[in-house]
């Protein structure tokens, strides 16, 4: 599977931009602020029916402009495939494979499976538990659509339970019976999820130990911790043992929305013990098992996207990512640097066909 062209409308700062893309290696050069992640994250708004780097859809839109369009073709197996994403302000976002609209957006999701690493992944070093939960939430949902499913309604009858409290307090109420509908329907959803999520984490962590040891080169023993309030309890217990404390709170205290990832090195939180290079190397290690890992489940090698990230490594763990490549492990890459010189030399070293697009 690879992206063949791709046609850009009043997206970010492009007005009009087309690109017809290498099937294997392509390279985004240029000054920063001339558009070259702005491309990047126009491919993965292709996949994930959002922004990477802003989620926000509307501020896609050019300034000065009323609408967006993302256009692209993929070869995908032996035919190609056609997607549209468009928004109009004031509009709801369209979604289209082959001319046809999605009815739900999530159904595309995993169509077409891309992995994305970039500088802004420190947030999920840095950042609270959400950010880790998101993480993986996204690589199981690009392989398991009944996963994705479930977190649609689990985030549904949270929010409903959520404003339910809310009206109870507004209003000097309770109502005993309206509260336990909520508690049944996310503990079915929250126990489905939190069994999928082990499961995930069992076939996951050691991909990704793997991977670790051999960006890093290092002894150190890394691992992954899923840190959960259903793994020794039920969640209709929790609710119900946490009513009081929710009611005066507001919202739903307990949950699988409250599920986190430790990240661990030599058996301490990396945050706070890991150097800066211990990070790097743990950062692109997850990301590359979420690549091996996607890639194993679908069957696909996922469209894998750097974003300026030969700023930001060191060359060792450059020529590791290098080396990778070589390996034929992977499918089409996009690659976006300031410096073309360094680009050039680094992908030379492949020995795969490559386009360069100096913006």
């Amino acid at each position: 599977m690879y992206l063949k062209k791709l046609s850009l409308v009043n997206y970010k700062n492009f007005a009009v931009a087309d690109f017809d893309f290498n099937s294997k290696i392509n390279c985004f050069v240029g000054n920063n602020g001339v558009g070259k992640t702005n491309v990047l994250e126009a491919i993965y708004f292709l996949s994930f029916t959002k922004g990477y780097f802003n989620s926000v859809a509307s501020q896609h839109i050019k300034h000065h402009s009323d609408f967006f369009v993302i256009d692209a073709i993929y070869q995908k197996e032996k035919r190609q495939e056609n997607i549209n994403c468009s928004l109009k302000k004031g509009a709801k976002k369209i979604i289209k494979r082959n001319n046809k609209e999605y009815e739900k957006l999530s159904e595309h999701i995993g169509f077409i499976p891309l992995v994305i690493i970039s500088p802004i992944d420190n947030n999920l070093i840095a950042e609270g538990s959400e950010v880790r939960r998101k993480f993986m939430d996204g690589v199981i949902s690009q392989s398991n659509t009944k996963y994705l499913n479930y977190l649609i309604q689990y985030q549904k009858v949270l929010s409903q339970r959520n404003s339910l409290l809310k009206y109870f307090a507004a209003n000097h109420t309770f109502d005993a019976l309206n509260i336990e509908i909520y508690n049944k329907q996310l503990s079915v959803l929250g126990e489905k999820i939190h069994i999928l999520r082990k499961q995930f984490l069992n076939e996951f962590i050691p991909i990704f130990k793997k991977r670790y040891k051999h960006i890093s080169n290092e002894s150190e023993i890394v691992n992954l911790q899923y840190k959960s309030q259903l793994e020794n309890h039920k969640m209709s217990d929790l609710l119900t043992k946490n009513i009081h404390k929710d009611k005066i709170l507001q919202y739903t205290s307990i949950g699988i929305h409250k599920d986190d990832l430790i990240f661990k090195i030599d058996a301490y939180p990396i945050k706070k013990y890991g150097s800066q290079g211990q990070q790097k190397s743990y950062l692109i290690a997850l990301k590359l098992a979420q690549f091996d890992f996607i890639k194993k489940q679908a069957d696909i090698k996922p469209i894998l996207l750097l974003d300026d990230i030969f700023d930001k490594l060191d060359e060792n763990r450059v020529s590791q990512l290098v080396q990778l490549v070589n390996e034929e492990n992977f499918g089409q890459l996009f690659i976006s640097d300031t410096n073309r010189n360094r680009t050039e030399k680094i992908i030379k070293k492949t020995k795969q066909t490559y386009k360069i697009f100096e913006l």
